[in-house]
């Protein structure tokens, strides 16, 4: 990433771009960056765009191989054919031959590092995969737009906001807008500005019911459960994943007892390392047998409320109460 930013900054492209991950976000932006700073707005004439699976091969090569029209390059752009999952034999051999005028550019959602077209870009040091954004990147992203904006922003209240937030850097930037909006006229955003402006996402409410539970704090759980309840989120589905998230407490604890950290448990169990991090210290609080029960028990009560024994509204309640005792 640090090569395309000085590429832009600079002027200095290379003939072959390929931007590729699952962090659509950053991707997209760097992308944006890329076109503006080759002014393809402006020059439609040297610009074109290949977009999806139906695009050929040749027509990619045809397009590279026409001559810029009164300028110093073309550009050309192709987005999500999928080539890069495939046997792109005739493509592979012609981008080392592209000409000197020519900037190719792929943008795409996934890329097998072992095909010959991914190696024949990658030769040009500008193959760049946007993974998924971890906790570093989210808190780096995060404190550059609020620098920007001229904010302060206490360390407490920072994991406030990440908490909230999340992980997906295009969520993340769209609920910095609404807030930097709102404390406009304050020098410090403040845990109050986060509470009454950012929306935190139904897995981010079902993990702070979580920890109030492990924290014994009742009172804090039951009201993120009656927020949730407000927001017409339905109770057996709150109930399942607050089942969920205990079994994860109980695969995590399980993991640690055996002495690995968080990054292996993340990759063990799937789990973005973050999340590993925020569900440590709550694992923690529990023992290995407890935790087995509170799985046996959201299980035990999904069946009482499917067999009418039980409402479901008051099945939720009654584990949050049991389980903050």
């Amino acid at each position: 990433m640090k090569r395309i930013a000085g590429d832009i900054r600079e002027k200095n492209f290379r003939r072959v771009y390929l931007l590729f991950g699952e962090e659509a976000y950053l991707k997209e932006l760097y992308l944006k960056n890329l076109l503006k700073a080759l002014d393809c707005e402006a020059d439609s004439m040297n610009f074109t765009r290949f977009v999806g699976k139906n695009t050929k091969e040749t027509d990619i090569i045809d397009a590279c191989e026409t001559l810029p029209f009164f300028a110093e390059r073309r550009v050309v752009l192709v987005e999500g054919t999928g080539f890069f999952q495939q046997k792109t034999e005739t493509l592979a051999a012609y981008v080392p031959k592209l000409p000197e005028y020519a900037v190719l550019i792929f943008s795409e959602e996934e890329a097998d590092k072992r095909g010959k077209l991914y190696k024949a870009c990658a030769a040009f040091e500008r193959a760049v995969e946007f993974k998924k954004a971890d906790e570093d990147t989210v808190k780096t992203f995060v404190l550059s737009r609020l620098k920007r904006e001229n904010k302060s922003i206490r360390k407490s209240t920072l994991e406030l906001l990440l908490t909230t937030l999340g992980d997906d850097l295009a969520g993340v930037n769209s609920e910095l807008d609404k807030l930097l909006s709102y404390a406009a006229e304050h020098s410090e955003i403040t845990a109050e500005d986060i509470r009454a402006v950012c929306v935190r996402n139904i897995t981010g409410r079902i993990f702070e019911m979580t920890r109030a539970v492990a924290e014994k704090d009742r009172k804090k759980a039951l009201e993120e459960y009656y927020f949730l309840l407000a927001l017409k989120e339905p109770p057996m589905r709150i109930l399942y994943m607050l089942g969920r998230q205990f079994n994860q407490l109980r695969l995590v604890k399980e993991l640690m007892e055996e002495g690995n950290g968080q990054q292996l448990i993340a990759e063990r169990l799937s789990l973005h390392p973050y999340a590993v991090k925020k569900t440590m210290p709550l694992a923690r609080r529990y023992s290995s047998a407890v935790l087995k029960d509170a799985v046996e028990d959201f299980t035990w009560m999904e069946e009482q409320v499917k067999t009418g024994r039980i409402s479901d509204r008051l099945s939720v309640e009654l584990m949050l109460v049991k389980y903050s005792r």
